[in-house]
């Protein structure tokens, strides 16, 4: 008998069906964000990296230019396993020979990237840049006091939704965009509510106009703090939420944009009760640093368990979000992705209507002690024979080692 033959009779015993579980995995969706490769750079200018937002470190190899990242991407992908979304930023956009600025970004800038995600069966997922331009005033977008930066930056989010349409449109998959502003204060602000109101004003002109409502989801993402923004962030939790509950779009979170404290496994299963769609971008915070690589750590597991918990696989866009530039890149990205399956894996594997009943009969003897018993069922044989159905596995260090020393280590 195989090990995975052996696990999968271990996990019956407790009313689990390996094969099941694994069948549900491959058919979820990971959005595989692309800023992980250049380091959030992108191809439409020069600015430095702005926003509240820092990459550290300077390992060899980064993308430069788009066939890099797209060869680049192309190699982390073939080392995660399950469906996926190619996750683009607007600063992707790229130009062949005049380029625009984002107040006038136009679908036919992102051909090129269409083209790859066709070529690839992959959908795409976007965002509106709002951080690193020359219009970023005083630390300010759609909140700003200037109406000419207001107005700039609305006309961003427009272009950013008929760009949108076009992905949902030419790819024949949905696209989630997302909205996020860098906006806020390093220090105590008089005035709280007037960046709030009109950064509500900016948000109600861009989603006035017209786009494929049916297609494309618009998220809207918090944040708590940045660098340099430490006292007050114009979109707090608070804010966004509320916005997105009056609006009718789809609330975010992302778990790196909460207090040290909070924990946004807590947070799912309140927001499922009141939203058809909700999304998640999964990163790891430390300290104050919300973008560190996924790992197979507690909240990663546990905001899997939420999702396979409360049946909410086909109600939660998940994406990846994070960017490491003091580490290979391409590990990053295998690294992170895998540990989003890995938790998805190991949530389906729980016998949840058994820990649920023991819950609802409130014998939380039998609950503690079950909770404590499954985590060290043979978890790893049913991982690896996932990797398997596509060809993978558990091990891929030589792998990235061998993509560096023939293609990383040639940038200079």
């Amino acid at each position: 008998m195989s090990r995975y033959e052996q696990a999968k009779k271990i996990y019956a015993s407790y009313g689990v069906d390996t094969d099941e579980a694994i069948k549900r995995l491959k058919d979820v969706t990971v959005s595989i964000h692309c800023w992980q490769g250049d380091d959030v750079i992108g191809f439409d200018s020069q600015q430095a990296l702005s926003g509240g937002i820092q990459t550290t470190g300077n390992y060899p190899g980064r993308a430069r230019t788009p066939d890099e990242l797209m060869r680049d991407f192309d190699k982390a992908c073939s080392l995660i396993p399950g469906k996926k979304k190619l996750n683009l930023h607007a600063s992707y956009a790229i130009f062949d020979g005049i380029k625009s600025d984002r107040d006038s970004i136009q679908p036919h800038h992102f051909k090129k990237w269409v083209e790859f995600a066709n070529e690839r069966s992959l959908g795409i997922d976007f965002n509106p840049t709002f951080f690193s331009h020359p219009m970023v005033k005083d630390g300010l977008t759609l909140s700003s006091p200037d109406e000419s930066v207001r107005k700039f930056w609305i006309e961003h989010g427009k272009r950013c939704l008929e760009i949108s349409s076009y992905f949902a449109k030419e790819t024949g998959k949905p696209c989630v965009m997302n909205i996020w502003i860098p906006d806020g204060f390093k220090d105590v602000p008089a005035d709280r509510i007037g960046p709030r109101m009109r950064f509500k004003n900016s948000l109600d002109e861009i989603l006035s106009c017209d786009y494929d409502r049916e297609n494309v989801f618009v998220t809207l993402e918090s944040k708590v703090f940045g660098i340099g923004v430490e006292s007050y962030t114009v979109g707090s939790a608070e804010f966004c939420l509320s916005y997105s509950s009056k609006s009718g779009i789809v609330p975010l979170m992302d778990n790196g944009h909460y207090h040290p404290t909070e924990l946004v496994s807590d947070k799912i299963s309140s927001l499922l009760v009141f939203n058809d769609k909700i999304a998640l971008h999964i990163t790891r915070g430390v300290r104050w640093d919300s973008d560190h690589v996924i790992i197979f750590d507690d909240e990663t597991k546990e905001i899997a368990k939420e999702i396979v918990r409360n049946d909410a696989l086909n109600r939660v866009f998940i994406a990846t979000d994070y960017f490491d530039a003091s580490i290979n890149r391409i590990m990053a990205w295998v690294t992170g992705v895998r540990s989003v399956h890995k938790a998805l894996l190991s949530a389906l594997l729980e016998p949840s209507k058994l820990l649920k009943k023991y819950q609802d009969i409130a014998d939380f003897t039998s609950l503690m002690a079950l909770q404590e018993e499954i985590k060290t069922l043979p978890f790893g044989d049913v991982w690896e024979n996932y990797l398997s159905e596509f060809n993978l596995s558990n091990s891929y260090i030589d792998d990235v080692k061998e993509y560096e020393e023939k293609e990383l280590a040639l940038r200079k």
